[in-house]
């Protein structure tokens, strides 16, 4: 499956997927509230973004952060609700950018890329999101990255997992599911 370029047919399309998607990242989230930083929402909005272009992407990522950080059980914090808004929109950014220009693939070697692809950015997630965390809550920054090491372990390598695993199918399942919208990107 390639991800081709192209507005899409309507506004009302472009919206339903942004919805449909958004929903999507928000139930997973719920879902998984129990394992702390394992979630299917990096995949979901990456994928979003391979399919049907950056600005969806990054919309899928900021509204999803914007529903689930401000209705979250573990709390709300301003800075902290910006920064991971902002950085997970850099999930559907990266999935747009390389829907431009990639075709899907198969086998080992493409979901190695997805797999590294998901771990730096999620690396660069985690880093950012620590440093405006530290930052906001007045605990040193070296400190906050420091307590944040098991975190981030667990949160870089189950992304580095979903995506070797689960970019392909995702982007091929959702493609047929909405092929004229992703054709017509």
């Amino acid at each position: 499956m390639t991800a081709n370029r192209g507005p899409f047919h309507s506004q009302a399309t472009r919206a339903s997927i942004i919805a449909v998607m958004t929903a999507a990242c928000i139930i997973s989230n719920y879902l998984l509230i129990g394992v702390f930083n394992v979630k299917l929402m990096d995949l979901i909005v990456f994928s979003s973004g391979f399919l049907f272009g950056p600005t969806v992407g990054a919309s899928i990522g900021i509204l999803s952060w914007l529903v689930y950080g401000t209705i979250n059980p573990y709390g709300f914090s301003l800075p902290i609700l910006v920064s991971t808004s902002l950085m997970e929109s850099l999930y559907g950014v990266v999935g747009g950018f390389l829907g431009t220009k990639d075709r899907i693939g198969r086998g080992l070697m493409s979901n190695l890329k997805f797999g590294i692809i998901g771990f730096l950015l999620t690396f660069i997630y985690d880093l950012v999101t620590n440093i405006v965390t530290g930052i906001s809550t007045g605990i040193p920054v070296a400190v906050t990255i420091i307590t944040g090491i098991p975190f981030a372990i667990l949160h870089e390598s189950s992304n580095a997992a979903f995506f070797f695993f689960g970019v392909q199918p995702l982007v091929s399942a959702v493609g047929r599911l909405i092929p004229e919208s992703a054709k017509n990107r």
